[in-house]
């Protein structure tokens, strides 16, 4: 993708992005260097798209054939439509994970789509993205259950014995829930595709041994999606193996990323995306349903070219056994801004602020909190709130119930994503009190987080 084109036919055609322009000074006429294109403002949810009407976002002021929601930090729905054609794109992704991660050239392929349905992002889309697999001549049979846990376990025994492997497409958390319930997977060749949060390699490896997999790298591959634009980037068996080697060793980890901790490692394909980095976040360049020029999407992490990253690898005396593809790599620590992301949805601060100011526990809290995802030693992923205590407060098993209670009521009035892709039995958050002032949580004079 030649993003200076981009810009040029967006600039031309899409109203909006023309009055974003003129508003910032921008004469399109003078872009004409990839210097020049470094320095267009970025665009953003409230600074761009949240100021106009959807058609005006949109090439020649025309919404797209499909529309799928997103919720913002309020719950306010956010719009996006896309076509066939950016599902095409897209399923390209798909493509390379079932084809070179999953031979699903050569095996009949029963996917089973274990996102949410309905107007979020990820169900309908991926079922149309591997209906365009199917299309193109891979073997490839899709079921949509959805995030029904009952169904997906009612239909995976009567379907799985008529096809060579089972290919089970979630959030990571969810998935491992469906693996847990205990159905014989060893007799079904079994593979993960995952989305919307970053795992451990424990995780894969737990996950992968409860699901009979043989090879863990080639058996779970994650992909990098969003809202804003579909996929961006997918695992590879290059960037797992990478990740596997990084995963016990921190300290090369930091070198490389600049945490200890792991990211989501996925490559991408310049032809179709343009990533930078700003400020240890991601920024990127694509066509959409909404042409998104110099786009913030407020993601942590950065990006590392094919090369340097070979290079790296080959000074601490690593050679993955496989290099290709030879494209660039992208990782991601996740969004920033606060947010949690648990079972796929985006769990905003405001979201646990409201749920503390209602009637029946404001006058016990102060209002700060802490909010967490956790894997506990099992694996299993834990929603867990941080709750300070007003003064003279002592933490209680009725004040943790009460608060629990109005965060998981606001969660859901708020949250559409959050009532749609926690299943019912972990949505009920784990609170833990603190007393005023804990130094750990909620030390006095330091700036306060909202989330870790």
């Amino acid at each position: 993708m030649d993003p200076l084109d981009l810009f040029h036919r967006s600039a031309a055609t899409v109203p909006a992005y023309g009055a974003f322009l003129a508003e910032h000074g921008v004469d399109p006429g003078q872009v004409s260097t990839m210097r020049d294109f470094a320095r267009l403002p970025l665009l953003t949810k409230d600074g761009y798209l949240n100021r106009h009407p959807l058609p005006h976002l949109c090439r020649d002021g025309v919404i797209g054939d499909m529309i799928a929601v997103s919720s913002g930090s309020t719950g306010s729905p956010t719009f996006w439509p896309r076509s066939v054609d950016d599902e095409r794109v897209i399923a390209e992704r798909f493509e390379e994970v079932f084809r070179d991660s999953f031979q699903a050239r050569e095996r009949r392929t029963l996917a089973v789509v274990c996102f949410a349905l309905g107007t979020w992002v990820g169900g309908l889309f991926t079922v149309a993205c591997c209906r365009h697999l199917a299309g193109r001549g891979y073997p490839i049979t899709v079921v949509a259950p959805g995030s029904d846990k009952r169904e997906i376990l009612r239909v995976i025994p009567q379907l799985a014995p008529h096809f060579d492997q089972v290919v089970l497409l979630g959030y990571p958390p969810f998935l491992k829930d469906v693996i847990d319930a205990g159905l014989p997977w060893n007799r079904w060749n079994v593979k993960l595709v995952t989305a919307g949060e970053v795992f451990s390699e424990d995780w894969r490896t737990l996950v992968a041994g409860r699901a009979g997999m043989d090879d863990p790298v080639r058996g779970i591959a994650s992909l990098y999606g969003t809202a804003d634009a579909g996929v961006l980037g997918n695992e590879t068996p290059l960037s797992v193996e990478i990740r596997r080697f990084l995963a016990g060793r921190p300290g090369v980890a930091k070198e490389l990323f600049g945490e200890s901790r792991l990211p989501t490692l996925v490559q991408y394909d310049p032809e179709v995306r343009y990533f930078e980095e700003h400020e240890g976040t991601l920024v990127f360049t694509g066509d959409n349903g909404i042409p998104l020029v110099r786009y913030h999407i407020a993601d942590n992490g950065g990006i590392v070219p094919y090369d340097r990253m070979m290079r790296f690898l080959d000074q601490h005396g690593f050679s993955p056994s496989v290099t290709d593809p030879s494209r660039p790599f992208v990782y991601v620590f996740g969004r920033s801004h606060f947010t949690v992301s648990y079972y796929g949805a985006n769990i905003f601060p405001e979201n646990i602020s409201i749920g503390l100011e209602q009637p029946q526990v404001s006058s016990l809290v102060t209002g700060k909190f802490v909010m967490e995802a956790a894997e506990d030693e099992g694996r299993d992923r834990h929603f867990t709130v941080t709750v300070e205590l007003m003064p003279g407060e002592k933490p209680s098993e009725e004040t943790a119930r009460l608060v629990g209670a109005s965060i998981l009521a606001q969660l859901l009035r708020l949250n559409s994503e959050f009532a749609a892709y926690v299943p019912l039995a972990q949505q009920e958050p784990v609170v833990r009190l603190r007393e005023l002032g804990d130094p750990e949580y909620f030390p006095p004079g330091a700036k306060h987080r909202y989330s870790r």
